[in-house]
């Protein structure tokens, strides 16, 4: 059985941390709290890591795992053309249950599955998860659990799933009743809905439609992060009635815009999970859950892998 680590007090917290983070470097999975369910992670920039997780989930390369980020700057380590509106939803709910679909930077060597150019991305309120994203970088991060199966609100539950395919669990209690993170496709001109959840409808679209908000500088300015890669290291860094999972519809080609949580349902011709593997060029090698409900008819691919 892969060591269990109780995070509940700072010996074990610690512990948990270097535990997590030195499986992560090698290349295993590791299972962690976040502020919704428990999430199965990998690190997003090995290829290998990443199957593993995908088989370990049970789930293809058509549902993509989104990406759990340490910083609301990382965005821009990893993504390109952040419309305004994005970064107004960034600077309101993050670090929170908001995971955005956003264009990949095409030159960064990851294999996250079938993307389409695309990539869903969170930053989640747990601090021991962010702690460890702190150490590792970008994690890409799926609910722990067997596709198609409920999510994990405890580390025995994920355990029972996983086994020993997670090298490391941390135990940091009971996840709260949280909803699955609300997905929001951010490519176009304007933010659509692919899975509703904790954050209501009418909270994003005041948000992203108030242009006198001015979004912190800060989020522009790339901060170094630990273990990024090069591109990345520049640049500091997924629902009401879900099933809580890591999921997002990313975006075709030739086209229109781009989730976090298992095979959420969606209306417009979403085939919905996290999926779609972005373009890479040469270049430097530099995550919820639940039935999303995409509106506005955007035309992506499937994103509805879900962590949370």
């Amino acid at each position: 059985m892969s060591p269990v680590i109780a995070c509940s007090d700072d010996d074990g917290r610690e512990k948990g941390i270097s535990a997590a983070v030195d499986a992560v470097r090698a290349g295993h999975l590791v299972v962690l709290p976040t502020d919704t369910v428990y999430g199965v992670g990998a690190d997003a920039f090995d290829e290998q890591a990443v199957a593993a997780l995908l088989a370990a989930k049970g789930r293809g390369r058509e549902m993509p795992p989104p990406v759990l980020v340490p910083s609301p700057r990382t965005i821009d380590g990893l993504a390109v053309d952040v419309a305004d509106y994005a970064r107004r939803l960034i600077d309101r709910f993050w670090p929170g249950a908001l995971t955005i679909v956003v264009r990949a930077q095409a030159s960064l060597m990851w294999d996250l599955g079938d993307t389409n150019g695309t990539v869903a991305v969170r930053m989640p309120d747990q601090p021991l998860t962010l702690a460890v994203l702190a150490e590792t970088g970008p994690l890409a991060v799926t609910s722990a659990n067997r596709h198609g199966e409920p999510p994990a609100r405890t580390v025995t539950e994920a355990a029972s799933q996983l086994g020993p395919s997670v090298t490391v669990y941390l135990d940091a209690g009971p996840s709260g009743d949280s909803e699955a993170s609300t997905i929001v496709d951010c490519t176009g001109d304007a933010p659509v809905i692919l899975r509703h959840g904790a954050i209501p409808e009418s909270e994003i679209l005041a948000v992203s439609h108030d242009d006198h908000d001015d979004h912190d500088a800060d989020t522009d300015a790339p901060a170094q992060t630990g273990g990024l890669p090069p591109e990345v290291a520049g640049a500091p860094t997924r629902t009401g009635g879900s099933n809580g999972e890591d999921t997002y519809a990313p975006a075709r080609t030739g086209g229109s815009h781009p989730e976090d949580t298992d095979a959420p349902a969606r209306t417009g011709g979403l085939n919905g999970e996290d999926t779609d593997a972005p373009a890479r060029t040469g270049g430097s090698n530099g995550e919820d859950a639940g039935a999303p409900a995409r509106t506005g008819g955007s035309n992506h691919g499937s994103h509805s892998d879900s962590e949370d």
